[in-house]
């Protein structure tokens, strides 16, 4: 998963076819909770924590996950079917990139699930959903099998749960799932990182929509830990402070502890993208203290539905809430 970013190009969506700084942070973080927050109720809906872990379960049976493999093609199906199934608008994003290792082009595939598409004020939640082709931290197996439970599958795990209660909640902006290709088809230092992120991207900056716009955004990834702690990640409260602080208050106004609100990493992670080139201000939630990072272990087994579930719950929340203003008309 880890971390550099580069970029490719730029085209439209299509739909898919039927068939397949400490104390200054945690004050910050205090004075966030504002009138809107302090008032708000939490939602009566509640994430089923094993009908998650589940989905999870489900995603790793089908194995590694890379982009442009067989994998990769059966998530996708499954994907597209499930959110169908549950109302959501389903989209794709197609284009090429060469493999780093042959040259040979790879198709790779953002998909968009959209929820109440016809908003013109959007939120962003999004993920990766490749698998990274080896585990190469892995000191016994580094040419091994990697499953990517956490670091892959969760985050699309936890939408696939969130999909059963978008249309019970009332999000104060529309929403989008989004889930990137290519965060890393990476076999060697120097291959490129976060080409899903960064093609989205450039096209959001280069050909902008006419009919929507996002206010904001944040990037889920490695939120399964067993062990889950969440610290503010440093490059996310630099680019985007606001949206940043907003979902840590919600945290910390539900009693999710596990959200820490101090800043510990500073990540390379496809939120970085989007707020360097396409310009909306998005945070990155992830726990990066996971002992099977790019290990062979990194299996559902070493995964917690409880802490998908507390993931889940922050989001659905802050969803209805949002505490930030649409960009300017004309941006």
């Amino acid at each position: 998963m880890l971390r550099r970013n580069r970029g490719t190009r730029n085209r439209e969506f299509s739909v898919i076819p039927d068939e397949p700084l400490k104390r200054v942070v945690v004050c910050l973080l205090a004075v966030c909770c504002i009138a809107a927050n302090a008032s708000a109720q939490e939602l009566p809906v509640r994430i089923n924590p094993r009908r998650a872990y589940g989905y999870l379960e489900e995603i790793c049976r089908i194995g590694p996950r890379v982009s442009g493999t067989e994998g990769m093609l059966l998530q996708q199906q499954l994907i597209i079917e499930h959110f169908r199934k549950l109302g959501g608008d389903v989209r794709a994003q197609r284009f090429n990139v060469a493999h780093p290792q042959t040259g040979n082009p790879v198709r790779m595939t953002n998909l968009v699930v959209s929820w109440n598409p016809t908003a013109r004020d959007r939120v962003l939640l999004c993920c990766h959903y490749d698998t990274r082709p080896f585990p190469d931290r892995d000191r016994f197996r580094p040419k091994g099998k990697f499953i990517g439970a956490n670091d892959g599958a969760s985050g699309v795990a936890l939408f696939m749960e969130m999909a059963h209660h978008m249309k019970s909640i009332q999000p104060r902006y529309g929403v989008d799932f989004i889930f990137f290709d290519g965060e890393e088809l990476v076999y060697q230092q120097g291959d490129k990182y976060f080409l899903g992120s960064e093609y989205f991207s450039k096209w959001y900056r280069d050909t902008p929509p006419k009919n929507f716009r996002y206010v904001c955004g944040v990037l889920v990834d490695m939120i399964a830990d067993k062990q889950l702690a969440i610290y503010v990640e440093k490059n996310s409260l630099n680019m985007a402070p606001n949206v940043t602080r907003s979902v840590w208050a919600t945290a910390k106004r539900m009693g999710v502890k596990e959200f820490v609100g101090e800043p510990k990493y500073e990540v390379r992670d496809d939120h970085l993208a989007l707020n360097e080139i396409a310009k909306i201000p998005t945070c990155d939630i992830i726990d990066f203290d996971y002992p099977y990072w790019h290990t062979t272990r990194d299996t559902a087994s070493a995964c917690s539905a409880a802490s998908l579930s507390k993931v889940g719950r922050v989001l659905l929340q802050w969803l209805t809430e949002v505490p930030i203003k649409p960009p300017a008309s004309g941006s």
